[in-house]
């Protein structure tokens, strides 16, 4: 009920919706048959919001954990006291927890650990307790020296008591937690040059910021700048303002041990406490920054793998390459490969006249109608030879530069190798850059998130976070789209919900020795998908042309009789459906009332909803309603632009400083932030996303930098 409670509060969510999602995760269900499936229990959450419980739920459940590891090894020191518990319980965050267990860690041998074996811990006590009558401490000190034990005199004694007070005050939770606050808000971050050697971290050779105000972009770049070794990093502290800190928890300053306890608070900071804090401090700005730029991955990656396919299209992909000659492959409109060849009309070989010749017999001969061209190496080349190609063909036939971005990462795979094992490499890019134009989510779902190219800094990220997240936004993708069964690679199936990637396999293989499934309930004979899996997938997985309708659409087979239902209450059979006869069924659910039709059929209205949806455009794709790509039938260069143009382009990665955007010269431009808008806009993802189609002015082009500054406010 704890967990409940706060997650309640945090997430602003009714207590009984976060009760029944923790309940539904308990039970194995995934993310996206929550969100689509069991809206009634959860309110209507979206994925989102249910991955960001989840995700928190996990670390109220791992600091649970901890606290409790932590109780039971302070006990069986038998040093734990109720007052103790209480705080270990009440933390709440592990590093509180941490700074708890602190003084109760076994050590690596210390100053301090050396100065307990020279039996110096109760000249350390009697110095805390700062008693104003305690006498001539030099006197008290002589009374340890001990020359076997190496406490050579009272300076020694006092010495080593010190070092043990150092430490205690390191050690201290509530100290620890103010340094940590005071540093959060007020320290400084300062990188300087580590050699005289131009890079591209030159404007961090002598940089100061506030860590409180750096954005996770600049922290990201001293970080690698750091590791490369251009740079040498700090973190400045006022130390004056930290031992006020320190003394305010620790000094009675009108005690006689005041002056030696001074002592021990500048040892304590310098020696213990600010290596530590520093190091405490950078981390978690990093941790910070790496969850900034994995969310910014997140909001970049779901876009471009929810970019409008271009269906019913025969198309040609083209792997551009200098000396190896540009890649050819034709593939129909279902993305099946129909021709290959290799051309040579770039650089060093120069042969256009048989390249043109060879693109033109595969246009006719497949009835090409689109190109999709890498953006590689010799991409400007071949778009202008494709340009030219296309003006001399009678037909109509448009072009798009294609990004490429982790398409030699697939066809170099495992996976590439098994789907095409009689081409070589190269082939294999081009047949990926062809699909990835008919439909990207298929295509891109082959490829590890990582290698996609949306964001920044990716090689530098929690590799096993930056999947986490990116491996989500794949699988809320494919299952808001919908898969079909019977056409779909393994790689797809395997981000349905509740199939894994053996399942993928068994349902692949299944398809292939009794032919296509015909209806879902067919998806309980392929092995291994247990009736678990069947609830969590069923709805996901469409059957086009299968024996019901109902099988091509989201509707859940559990919610096939509220289907029937709602359709015999109207007067509907599920001919209507096919023949898109209910374009009214909304409006007469709205008279008859949603409430006492979602009764009528005994579910909520939240279902009753999605159940109308997709009664009346069964199998439809959601991507369409999206603006379709931007096709070009002729090519610019960076060469011809001047300050003004106009374009309209395709946003390809939202950064945290800006957006790059494709206005077909090659080149990506850049949008700083402040010209997105008339408006002040604190980051970019609030003006425009991955895929959308802008309007941009060109601010300058430099030719011999290759870089467009652009802007979406009019000039």
């Amino acid at each position: 009920m704890e967990h409940t409670a706060i997650l309640s509060k945090e997430l602003s969510l009714n207590p009984a919706h976060v009760k029944n999602i923790i309940t539904l995760i308990d039970e194995g269900s995934t993310i996206p048959f929550i969100a689509r499936y069991r809206k009634e229990l959860t309110g209507s959450c979206d994925d989102q919001v249910l991955r960001q419980l989840a995700d928190r739920l996990a670390y109220l459940r791992n600091l649970e954990k901890r606290k409790e590891e932590v109780i039971s090894a302070i006990a069986a020191l038998e040093k734990l006291t109720d007052e103790l518990k209480e705080q270990i319980l009440s933390a709440q965050t592990l590093a509180e927890v941490e700074d708890l267990y602190r003084p109760y860690k076994t050590k690596r041998r210390t100053r301090a650990t050396i100065a307990r074996e020279r039996g110096l811990e109760p000249l350390a006590a009697i110095l805390m307790m700062q008693d104003v009558n305690v006498g001539n401490i030099m006197e008290i000190a002589a009374g340890y020296i001990d020359a076997e034990k190496g406490v050579a005199d009272a300076d020694a004694a006092i010495a080593g008591a010190l070092d043990i007070v150092a430490e205690d005050i390191s050690d201290n939770a509530e100290i620890r937690k103010e340094l940590r606050e005071y540093a959060r808000k007020n320290a400084v971050l300062t990188s300087k040059a580590a050699k005289q050697e131009d890079s591209v971290y030159r404007m961090y050779y002598e940089y100061t910021e506030p860590v409180a105000k750096m954005p996770g972009h600049r922290i990201l770049a001293v970080n690698r700048g750091e590791k490369e070794d251009f740079l040498k990093v700090s973190l400045e502290i006022n130390e004056k303002s930290a031992t006020n800190i320190i003394d305010y928890h620790t000094i009675l300053h009108e005690s006689p041990c005041a002056e030696y306890l001074e002592r021990a608070v500048d040892d304590s900071w310098q020696r213990l406490i600010y290596p530590s804090l520093e190091r405490e401090i950078r981390s978690e700005m990093t941790e910070t920054a790496s969850d900034q730029a994995i969310n910014m991955f997140g909001v970049n990656l779901r876009p471009l793998l929810m970019q409008p396919p271009v269906k019913g299209n025969a198309v040609l992909g083209l792997d551009p390459a200098y000396r190896t000659g540009c890649k050819l492959a034709v593939v129909n409109a279902t993305g099946k490969v129909l021709d290959t060849e290799v051309i040579y009309p770039t650089p060093p070989n120069n042969k256009v006249s048989e390249g043109r010749a060879a693109v033109k017999r595969l246009v006719a001969k497949h009835g090409v109608d689109l190109i999709a061209i890498g953006n590689g190496t010799a991409s400007k080349e071949s778009e202008i030879f494709v340009a030219d190609t296309i003006k001399e063909i009678p037909q109509k036939v448009s072009y798009m530069v294609v990004n490429e971005a982790g398409a030699s990462v697939y066809s170099a795979s495992k996976l590439g190798a098994l789907e095409f094992p009689d081409f070589d490499v190269s082939l294999r890019s081009a047949v990926s850059i062809a699909r990835r134009l008919q439909d990207p989510l298929a295509e891109l779902v082959k490829i590890d998130p990582k290698a996609i190219g949306v964001g920044q800094y990716q090689h530098d990220m929690p590799a096993a976070k930056l999947d986490q997240t990116l491996t989500g936004v794949v699988e809320d993708c494919v299952n808001t789209v919908g898969v079909d069964v019977n056409t779909a690679s393994p790689s797809l199936l395997s981000y349905v919900s509740g199939i894994t990637a053996a399942t993928s396999k068994n349902i692949c293989v299944y398809r292939e020795e009794n032919g296509a499934f015909t209806s879902r309930t067919d998806f309980k004979k392929v092995p291994k998908l247990g009736p678990k899996a069947y609830e969590q997938c069923a709805g996901f997985l469409r059957i086009p042309g299968g024996k019901r309708i109902l099988d091509n659409t989201a509707v859940h087979p559990e919610s096939y009789d509220a289907a029937k239902k709602l359709l015999e209450l109207f007067g509907y059979t599920e001919k209507d459906i096919s023949a898109g006869n209910l374009t009214a069924l909304n409006e007469q659910i709205k008279n008859h009332s949603w409430e006492k039709t979602a009764e009528f059929c005994g579910v909520g209205v939240p279902t009753l909803r999605d159940i109308a949806a997709e009664l009346q455009k069964p199998g439809r794709d959601i991507r369409d309603s999206l603006p379709p790509p931007i096709l070009r039938t002729d090519v610019f260069g960076i060469e011809d632009l001047v300050q003004g143009m106009d374009f309209t382009g395709t946003v390809r990665n939202v950064t945290d400083f800006g957006a790059f955007v494709d206005i077909g010269v090659h080149q990506d431009g850049l949008v700083h932030v402040s010209q997105m808008s008339e408006k002040f806009i604190k980051h970019p993802s609030q003006a425009v996303k991955v895929g959308d189609i802008v309007k941009v002015w060109v601010i300058s082009a430099d030719v011999e930098k290759k870089k467009i500054a652009l802007t979406m406010r009019p000039l």
